[in-house]
């Protein structure tokens, strides 16, 4: 019986086993098909934001099969050799996301590689015509020259913004055929070879770069516009929630966050500044493609970036306004609710025409828009003069009951002599004793005025009757300032326009143009479409 008895025990605990074991594979295959998922989920966002990364990715993967061949055809194998490498790191090296980056990587890294040959040879040929020893001391002190002389002039502002990467590549290769030159005799069928393959993948890269091709400046151009749609949606937003009723504003908390669009809006604006600079050092070397072959004003848009950021941190302050400790009453917000919501309309109306103009390289008409936000400006004025008392505080009946209750105050706690006691000074036990009590009852009230504090600089900035309007006069003040700084983003713009010729609007069409500006809701903007696809990647 106690046989069969165990038995039973053996089967269940074997039974329950197995079903512990089939529970927790059941779970790792539950965890590992969710994660499959997010995988998925993730790769397909990334596409779908960008199409032009599936072709991009497929650029690369064609072109790295092509320069393969060098080693997977005999007779590409034959002439080429083990130096068939350089080719394949060329290809990894200097194929980037647009063609701007790809020409730039790759005369620069072309035209180092020529140099450093060139220079190479030379001081070979000189060093040959020496005894072994002189020879050896020759290297060693052109590679010295050479490198400190290249290393410097990287510190050249024009040199390294444009032709680091082939200086770079200069010391490198300068370096590679001089030095193994000591050792290797047949150092100029190495570096022709070397030379040529390097020049295969220049070519391959170049040659996939333009099929269908991804434009540094047609980047900059769209990025500069969702910027200036951003700022406006950004502002407009910022004000309505500003004045939107504390009940509303707990349903669309709860639904979706408005703060998230008025963060996103500035955001990208702000972190601009490096990518607004690659982008329009790429798009300078690109070639021209307008009608009358001028040079395009690419640094004019770096320029103009840099005026929205001025604005963009205008959008911050009027952010951090919403976030602000102390609050002006509601009541009080409402008289000036629709004079501060046109005049953020208009900004936003002048900016989205703004962007119109630049995405479709056209005039705009500064003076038509001006009108309106004046007139916007006009009448946030006339209602705030309209209520004076909220600003000067005429009222004084709340200021003498300040005066009144800080005077029985000082009367319920005379101030003592500002002299130091010395007390404690004298030898006695007893008079130290004294003086220690005197300490533990002086920390423990200054702990409990500590803990009133905070309840009594709350009650004195309530107290002042003017505090209230302060924290709208400060937005007030901050929605006027985005009207000056648009002017200056109006200047760019202006510049912009001149500079590339962009074409003149008829007065008819132009009239025609505002209407639609201002009846057309604000585009939608993919916070991921403002980040400029910029690979950086290290040199090989």
């Amino acid at each position: 019986m106690e046989n069969s008895g165990n038995e039973v025990f053996r089967e269940e605990n074997n039974e329950a086993k197995i079903k512990q074991i089939r529970l927790e594979i059941e779970i790792a295959l539950t965890k590992m098909r969710r994660s499959l998922g997010l995988l998925w989920r993730k790769i397909w966002r990334v596409g779908r934001e960008d199409p032009r990364r599936v072709i991009h990715s497929l650029k690369v993967g064609l072109a790295l099969t092509l320069v393969s061949f060098l080693y997977l055809m005999e007779p590409l194998f034959k002439g080429v050799g083990q130096n068939a490498i350089w080719a394949v790191m060329t290809v990894v090296v200097v194929l980037e996301f647009t063609a701007g980056a790809t020409l730039c990587k790759g005369l620069n890294r072309g035209v180092g590689t020529l140099c450093a040959g060139s220079l190479a040879f030379f001081i070979e040929y000189i060093a040959n015509e020496s005894s072994h020893i002189f020879r050896a001391v020759f290297i060693g002190f052109a590679v010295f020259l050479i490198g400190a002389a290249a290393t410097y002039m990287r510190f050249f502002p024009n040199i390294k913004k444009n032709y680091d990467y082939g200086v770079v590549i200069f010391l490198l290769t300068f370096n590679l055929i001089t030095v193994s030159s000591y050792r290797v005799h047949n150092v100029f069928r190495i570096a022709h070879e070397r030379f040529y393959t390097i020049a295969i993948g220049c070519v391959i890269c170049l040659f996939m770069s333009l099929i269908f091709p991804n434009w540094s400046r047609e980047d900059l151009h769209n990025s500069i516009v969702l910027k200036l749609e951003g700022l406006a949606r950004s502002i407009e937003a910022c004000v309505k929630e500003y004045f939107q009723d504390e009940e509303i504003k707990a349903v669309e908390d709860n639904e979706e966050s408005s703060e998230d669009h008025i963060y996103n809006g500035y955001k990208e604006v702000l972190d601009s500044k490096s990518s607004d600079e690659t982008l329009a050092l790429h798009a300078s070397w690109e070639p021209r493609h307008s009608r009358h072959c001028h040079r395009y004003p690419w640094q004019q848009y770096v320029k103009l970036g840099a005026a929205l950021r001025h604005f963009g941190h205008t959008a911050v302050a009027l952010h951090g306004c919403l976030q602000s400790e102390i609050q002006t009453p509601h009541s009080v917000r409402a008289l000036f609710k629709d004079p501060c919501i046109r005049v953020a309309r208009e900004v936003s109306k002048v900016l989205i025409e703004l962007a119109d103009s630049i995405r479709e390289r056209r005039c705009f008409s500064p003076e038509v828009l001006s009108d309106h936000l004046h007139e916007a400006l006009q009448d946030l004025n006339s209602s705030i003069r309209s209520q004076p008392r909220l600003l000067l505080g005429s009222s004084r009946n709340k200021t003498r009951n300040m005066l009144t209750t800080a005077a029985t105050v000082a009367k319920q706690n005379p101030t003592k002599d500002s002299g130091v006691s010395l007390s404690f000074a004298r030898t006695d036990p007893s008079a130290f004793l004294e003086w220690r009590t005197n300490r533990v009852i002086d920390q423990s009230r200054e702990s409990e005025t500590r803990l009133l504090r905070p309840a009594l600089s709350k009650f004195s900035t309530s107290s002042f009757e003017f505090s209230e309007a302060l924290p709208f006069a400060a937005f007030a003040s901050l929605l006027v300032e985005t009207v000056a700084r648009l002017g200056l983003i109006i200047e760019e713009v202006e510049q912009l326009g001149r500079q590339a010729r962009f074409r003149e609007v008829k007065p008819r069409e132009e009239q025609e143009q505002i209407k639609v500006t201002c009846e057309r809701p604000p585009r939608r903007v993919n916070a991921v479409e403002l980040q400029p696809h910029l690979d950086a990647r290290g040199i090989e």
